[in-house]
């Protein structure tokens, strides 16, 4: 089978109205139509992008199943691209995931709960959500799959390990970093260029990273969604406000950059898993 060498990719970078389903739901629907107009095949949008982050006991009204009508018309209206929705999952009375729903074809193709709920800073997702405990490896199109983790998934080096032996051709990476949440002297803004080049660059892995633009209650979004290529280089980079970025991944660059640095195939597993069998 010949594998087409190229994808073209998005990120939305969009700001939510906090608790405003229905409104959320309109600013998809226009950068998907934005998006498939453009030829994208892969579109990734912010965390939790059809209900806002700072939800507290909101969370109860805002959740819905994954079988959730909106959903499957925005699926309907993707596609055949595969777009990637955040949102506030229930998935039994009181157990709630900060989840993405990946939509293709028309129809849910799969659900990625996060797995690392931040309780640090101003961060309190823990006292929310209820964490996930399973990776996702979903294909896009003959040749090229994707992987996703939410925000804070990405600051345990161990998840996105474990994440990439899979050998997805793209790492998604929708999240909500807003400015200053962690501390005073932790820059989100600078951190989170360094994290997402070092994944990119180490795993030959290219990197769409979906962040918010503008202000929640006392909350700034800095935005800065970015698209890096599989050496870590910036392939599209957002303004400061709401738009579509996109870039066109190399099926070819990727399997370069991962044959002069060949981390997949030198991971040895079994290593880890004995190094790490001593630890809890």
């Amino acid at each position: 089978m010949h594998y087409q060498d190229h994808l073209r990719v998005g990120a939305a970078q969009i700001n939510a109205t906090l608790g405003d389903v229905d409104a959320n739901l309109e600013r998809h629907l226009e950068m998907i139509a934005k998006a498939r107009h453009a030829g994208l095949e892969l579109l990734i949008f912010p965390e939790l992008s059809l209900t806002g982050y700072g939800m507290g006991n909101q969370v109860i009204e805002l959740a819905c199943p994954a079988q959730d009508q909106r959903l499957a018309g925005l699926a309907q209206e993707a596609g055949e691209m595969q777009v990637v929705v955040g949102f506030v999952e229930e998935a039994s009375p009181g157990e709630y995931y900060n989840a993405l729903a990946i939509l293709q074809h028309g129809a849910l193709q799969a659900v990625h709960r996060k797995l690392n709920l931040p309780t640090y800073g101003g961060l309190e997702e823990g006292k929310l959500f209820t964490h996930g405990s399973e990776l996702n490896h979903v294909d896009v199109r003959p040749g090229w799959s994707a992987t996703s983790l939410i925000c804070a998934d990405l600051w345990n080096p161990g998840l996105v390990h474990a994440a990439l032996l899979a050998r997805p051709t793209v790492l998604c990476a929708p999240i909500n970093s807003a400015s200053g949440i962690v501390s005073d002297d932790f820059s989100n803004e600078q951190n989170w260029a360094i994290n997402l080049h070092f994944y990119a660059m180490t795993y030959g892995t290219p990197v769409i990273m979906a962040n918010r633009f503008g202000p929640e209650g006392g909350s700034h979004f800095w935005g800065g969604s970015r698209i890096l290529g599989p050496r870590g280089e910036t392939l599209a980079l957002a303004e400061d406000r709401e738009m579509l970025i996109e870039a066109r991944l190399s099926r070819t660059a990727i399997a370069k950059a991962r044959f002069e640095l060949p981390t997949h195939r030198d991971a040895d597993t079994p290593l880890v898993r004995e190094l790490m069998a001593g630890y809890r």
